[in-house]
């Protein structure tokens, strides 16, 4: 395992780390309760649930990394809600469900910012909502079913359309065509609200090994979770690895993993106030390939895309924690969507993995059906707000309670499953080429080939639902 000075790390988290030093280590032999695989936003809320639940409960928090290193840390830092996937939780979950849910995600990013006010937890916490966006010609109207079924459901205000004026204000750039607003998301620093869950949960008694990667996970109860220093036995488990999770046999076809980049300038507040850029609007544009961007609150611009490199069989090496072609991609957007601040330089950039479902909703569920080892993966680039409702999830269902949350649809659902590989890998590839090739085409303002608009309509769903 790479070192933790060695590891590409983000804005966030250097921000977030200063000289703050791993944890130590899982050494010998150890007993636990409850063993939680994977230190992010799901593993800690999860502890933070089972502690709240059993206070005497053993939770053992094994991360590979630190705290936060992996997608919780790297992300765009925006807590958005279900509601822009509102057509597909009712496929999977029906429609009362589905309603529960989405007020769950929204009602999370509530919980998010009372949860740092209880625990005087600075994670730059602003609420100026989500702006949906349209960047071409071909992306307008991309909201239009999604607003449809809100409004048929009785859920007429969750998105506010909004003038084409008012897009334009609220991003700062006229490449703006239109675009609705989504005014309960918020933008936030995600490594140090992950770094604030890790505090909280070590004084709620949850003990963490940082820099333990789990090398095998046995299937037997009590599990033997294997590790380089030592082993735990615990007599359940949960699953948070995200990307990590699609090495595991019983998952390997549920999830995909892709890779996206985030560039960032320096901080520029007087460039911001003269393009009108004042807001903290989380804001995402809809292409399948999306661009997702906010400003900090030093004024800085943070600007990400899912770029969809393919890691074969989901093994994941350094090109997902760094790659300056990748990162190209991102600035690209960047430069096309603000003009006004082309000379404005990249001070840094940073990649990860992210953990795709066919239908981008994450897949919870007892592991090959045992009820002693049990997951929540596949949050598609979508994790920091509804992880909280994921970390309800799985601490009812780690604690085998019987309740709204472990008898929610989303656990042990089917689900589509992409190809074995190498058909997966390969066809990823071309489906990949194809988005591309489509949405360089748009952004010129040409139309694309046939082909490629053919190859395009295979991607997994993106932001918004497709019904």
């Amino acid at each position: 395992m790479p070192s933790v000075t060695a590891l590409h790390r983000s804005l966030w988290l250097r921000e977030a780390l200063g000289d703050a030093r791993p944890a130590r280590p899982l050494s010998g032999t150890r007993r636990a309760d409850v063993a939680i695989v994977g230190g992010g936003f799901v593993g800690l809320w999860t502890a933070l649930r089972i502690k709240e639940h059993d206070p005497a409960r053993d939770v053992v928090i094994l991360e590979r990394d630190l705290c936060g290193g992996g997608a919780s840390g790297r992300n765009g830092g925006m807590a958005l809600s279900w509601w822009p996937k509102l057509a597909s939780l009712v496929r999977v979950c029906g429609e009362r469900e589905a309603l529960r849910l989405c007020r769950a995600s929204q009602a999370a990013v509530d919980e998010i910012a009372a949860f740092c006010q209880a625990h005087d937890i600075d994670c730059r916490f602003r609420r100026d909502g989500m702006l949906w966006t349209a960047t071409t010609t071909a992306q307008l109207g991309a909201w239009d079913s999604v607003l449809a079924i809100c409004e048929r459901l009785g859920e007429r205000r969750v998105f506010e359309r909004a003038a084409v004026e008012e897009v334009v204000r609220r991003t700062g750039s006229g490449a703006h065509l239109a675009g609705v607003r989504e005014p309960t998301a918020a933008c936030l620093q995600p490594a140090l609200l992950v770094r604030g869950l890790r505090r909280v949960a070590l004084e709620a008694g949850v003990r963490i090994c940082e820099q333990t990667p789990v090398t095998s996970l046995g299937r037997k109860r009590p599990v033997t979770l294997r590790a380089p220093g030592g082993n735990l036995v615990a007599d359940r488990v949960v699953v948070a690895m995200n990307a990590w999770a699609a090495r595991l046999p019983e998952l390997r076809r549920s999830l995909i993993v892709v890779s996206s980049d985030i560039v960032a300038t320096p901080p520029i507040p007087e460039r911001l106030q003269a393009i009108g850029w004042t807001g903290a609007d989380a804001i995402t544009d809809s292409q399948t390939l999306v661009g997702y961007y906010r400003t900090t609150p030093d004024g800085r611009v943070v600007f990400g895309k899912g770029t969809a490199d393919l890691a074969f069989a989901g093994r994941i090496g350094p090109r997902y924690d760094h790659s300056p072609q990748r990162a190209a991609m991102a600035e690209a957007d960047f430069r096309r969507y603000y003009p006004a601040l082309a000379d404005v330089p990249i001070e840094q950039h940073w990649a990860g993995p992210i953990d795709r479902t066919p239908d981008s909703l994450p897949i919870l569920g007892r592991l090959g059906g045992r009820d002693h080892i049990v997951y929540g993966v596949g949050w598609s680039g979508n994790g920091v707000g509804p992880s909280v409702v994921g970390g309800r999830i799985l601490a009812s269902l780690a604690l085998g309670l019987d309740d709204e949350w472990s008898r929610t649809a989303l656990v042990d659902r089917g689900h589509l499953r992409f190809p074995p590989e190498p058909v997966r890998y390969l066809g990823g590839r071309l489906v990949r080429e194809g988005v591309l090739r489509k949405e360089r085409a748009e952004a010129r303002g040409a139309r694309p080939r046939a082909a490629a608009v053919r190859l395009a309509k295979l991607a997994p769903a993106g932001l918004e639902d497709k019904e």
